[in-house]
């Protein structure tokens, strides 16, 4: 089962997901859109619903865990999707913070929406290494083993994007701006 974008929201609702924290996962929709609809131009059978849903889910836990630097939002956030019966969205919930891929094979909903997650810092779109700055900042402080966990991330990101701009009409550079143009037409 896939909830609607109806059902999304009205879960960010329920579990009373902060107002910049929904608008974030917005944006980390509307990347994983732009995406999926360029691979689905290639033939690809990812499917739309399953990574916009995903997508606007993956923080659905955040705001519960904020200030709980032991809180795994990712965690419980896939343990939230399972309550609900949204066991495919869930399992993309709680890889969006460290992908467990090696980074080779198709393209799948879950590595869409990890990326996409990794090109938006609040509500902007951003480089990978723009965003990884933010992430060092923000939850790598004083934490040196938390640094070289983060780098260890950064590197699987960058192959991933590679991996998906291989198969793209388009490149890293050009996600910002055509999400900008296509705001119509983008939840």
């Amino acid at each position: 089962m896939i909830p609607s974008i109806q059902i999304c929201f009205s879960l960010m609702d329920d579990y009373q997901m902060l107002p910049n924290i929904r608008e974030h996962s917005i944006v980390v929709a509307r990347v994983a859109q732009l995406l999926v609809q360029g691979f689905q131009k290639n033939g690809s059978s990812l499917n739309r619903d399953l990574a916009l849903a995903g997508a606007l889910l993956h923080d659905i836990a955040k705001t519960q865990c904020l200030g709980d630097n032991d809180g795994n939002h990712a965690k419980m956030g896939r343990e939230i999707c399972l309550k609900h019966g949204y066991e495919r969205v869930g399992d993309i919930v709680a890889s969006h913070v460290v992908l467990k891929s090696n980074g080779s094979g198709p393209v799948t909903e879950k590595e869409i929406v990890y990326y996409a997650d990794k090109r938006v810092n609040h509500n902007q779109i951003v480089t990978l290494e723009e965003r990884l700055a933010y992430i060092n900042k923000t939850y790598g402080a004083d934490n040196q083993k938390r640094q070289e966990l983060i780098q260890v991330n950064f590197m699987k990101c960058l192959k991933l994007e590679t991996l998906i701009f291989a198969d793209l009409p388009f490149a890293p550079e050009d996600v910002e701006p055509m999400v900008e143009k296509k705001r119509d037409w983008l939840i």
